[in-house]
């Protein structure tokens, strides 16, 4: 008995991560390879952190490929998929923590996120999957394992508790171990809120604390629980968090949660909107940006006229006049003549009225990080388009970053929505250069599409202090057309026409007088990037400018922008 206390024991630090295949090629040299999961239960969208490691202990090179589906739980319609390939050679190991890309959710309904993975290779061929239910509504939450061994249970109770309608496998949160948490903000980029101690978060390397940070940054809820009480400089957190937020819970020794509290933490007191909820219902009705871009018409009249044409052609006067009696062997040469020549004018007529490529709008939040030796930007970007004829769909975004369809309001140039009948297959490849390359339905011919991006790039740009108290001066590498300052006195300043380099003036201004500009720039973004303005634009020491000359995060590049309107926030450096 106690041998097998002890074992467990032993084996209990390990639980937070799962494995998916442990493929063993040879067992007398102890030549394996092993995919794990570093969170035990995957996210709604964005990406899935899983480690592979590989240990050779033979004289001969192997080689191992491991290929990955993802759908929204049964819905096999939309779906994404990637592939890696690693090389060991005689006598090494090796690690690799990848990022599995997650499809899409185009609809409420569907609570369910399914992984599965083929492993293959010199080493062995084995399949498995990851399947994952949520609640409706719920946010999609990680938790530690120290918090998670006295609490996940009650937690998921309470979660249950907290509907009429519930499924014995829903789960609060997924775990994970801080030792062994994946350097890549992007593994976090799905989910709301990160729950640990304040021991695990001193526990976590440096690198992983990072990723943590710039996902905070970009909007995440960061909950520190301690027994005593601890400060953001204590455990090397900052002040600002830009648009995410840093909660101090009390916990007892025994570290058991308040259940129903820690729900409502999660569910109602996270000022951000939950990522899903934000995506099945932002842009499906009332989206600004999809509403300014304006409606296409679609001219009934020409292609009537055409059919018209095409039935009198092929009708009367093929039949009495080009093949008239005793002639109606010619049916056989005119009839497919006709129908070709209608069907060229069909395709000319397409492609005058909807030309090549496409076109689009954008409208990008960006936070300018210089302080703390960050020289960052957290971005997240809206962009709708409607395209025409399309010879390739592929494309490549630099930085890798968290790249979503949204579903958008029915229409007959609309592909993807919230309808049932939803389809597509949107693959993204993750490189190892630090790129991701896109494929499948991200773009398709003649229709409209939404998307939302969010990356971390890193920027020299600032707002500094200039000479005088009353100047300022823009290092960013393009101009800004309005900028508002708000001081440490809470006083307001207005600059406009801002040059590269150039000290500009900044003119006290009444709030009221700018008001109206700031409520218009927010209301131009989606209900969540419009809290997160919100919440960022009234910060003593920190501004709020306006460009429409930023860079974006690049997509199709046959996609012509008419327009990509930024607005920028951040500190002023002294």
């Amino acid at each position: 008995m106690r041998t097998l206390l002890l074992l467990i024991a032993l084996l209990l630090p390990l639980s937070a991560q799962e494995t998916l295949i442990r493929e063993v090629h040879d067992p007398k040299t102890d030549t394996h390879v092993e995919v794990t999961a570093l969170f035990s239960q995957a996210s709604r969208s964005g990406f899935f952190p899983v480690r592979v490691k590989i240990a050779n202990n033979q004289n001969v090179k192997h080689t191992i490929h491991l290929n990955s589906t993802a759908t929204p739980g049964y819905r096999n319609s939309v779906s994404s998929k990637a592939s890696f390939s690693f090389e060991v050679g005689p006598g090494k190991s090796a690690t690799h923590d990848i990022l599995i890309p997650l499809a899409p959710c185009p609809s409420a309904s569907t609570n369910y996120t399914s992984v599965n993975f083929r492993l293959t290779g010199t080493m062995g061929d084995s399949m498995n999957g990851q399947h994952d239910q949520y609640r409706s509504g719920h946010p999609s939450v990680l938790l530690s394992e120290t918090l998670f061994t006295p609490n996940g249970s009650a937690l998921d109770s309470a979660l249950s508790g907290s509907s009429t309608r519930s499924y014995s496998n829903e789960a609060f949160a997924g775990k994970f171990d801080p030792k062994q948490l994946p350097t890549d903000w992007l593994a976090f980029s799905g989910y709301d809120s990160v729950l640990m101690t304040d021991t695990d978060w001193s526990a976590t390397p440096p690198g992983s604390r990072n990723a943590i940070l710039s996902w905070l940054r970009l909007g995440g809820q960061l909950v520190i629980y301690s027994s005593s009480t601890p400060t953001r400089a204590s455990l090397g957190l900052p002040e600002e968090t830009s648009f995410g937020t840093i909660v101090f819970e009390h916990i007892a020794s025994d570290l058991k949660l308040n259940p129903k509290a820690t729900v409502a933490l999660v569910q109602k007191e996270n000022p951000a909107r939950t990522i899903t909820d934000s995506i099945l219902n932002d842009y499906r009705s009332g989206w600004p940006l999809q509403h300014h871009f304006g409606k296409k018409a679609f001219s009934y009249g020409l292609f009537i006229l055409v059919l018209i044409l095409f039935a009198i052609l092929v009708g009367p006067v093929n039949l009495f006049v080009f093949a008239k009696s005793g002639r109606r062997h010619r049916l056989f040469i005119t009839t497919p003549v006709i129908s070709l020549g209608a069907s060229l004018v069909l395709i000319a007529l397409i492609i005058f009225q909807d030309g090549f490529g496409g076109a689009g709008s954008r409208r990008i939040l960006m936070e300018v990080r210089p302080d703390a030796g960050l020289n960052a930007a957290f971005i997240h970007q809206e962009q709708f388009t409607r395209t025409g004829i399309l010879t390739g769909t592929r494309f490549s975004t630099d930085p890798a970053c968290l790249l979503t369809p949204v579903p958008i309001g029915k229409s007959r140039w609309a592909r993807y929505t919230n309808h049932h009948s939803t389809s597509g297959v949107f693959n993204l490849q993750p490189t190892g250069g630090g790129k991701l390359n896109a494929s499948g339905d991200w773009f398709q011919s003649r229709s409209e599409h939404g998307h939302i991006a969010s990356a971390v790039i890193p920027t020299r740009g600032r707002i500094e202090h200039g000479p005088t108290p009353q100047t300022l001066v823009s290092t960013f590498d393009f101009p800004i057309q309005t900028l508002f300052y708000m001081d440490d006195s809470k006083n307001w300043f207005r600059a406009e026409n801002i040059q590269t380099g150039k000290p500009f003036t900044i003119t006290p201004v009444e709030y009221s007088m700018i008001s109206k500009t700031l409520a218009s720039q927010a209301n131009q973004f989606s209900k969540r990037n419009r809290r997160f303005l919100t919440k960022a634009e009234n910060r003593p020491g920190h501004f709020v400018a306006l460009t429409d000359s930023a860079p974006a995060i690049e997509t199709l590049a046959k996609i012509r922008w008419k327009e990509t309107q930024t607005v920028i926030t951040g500190p002023v450096v002294r």
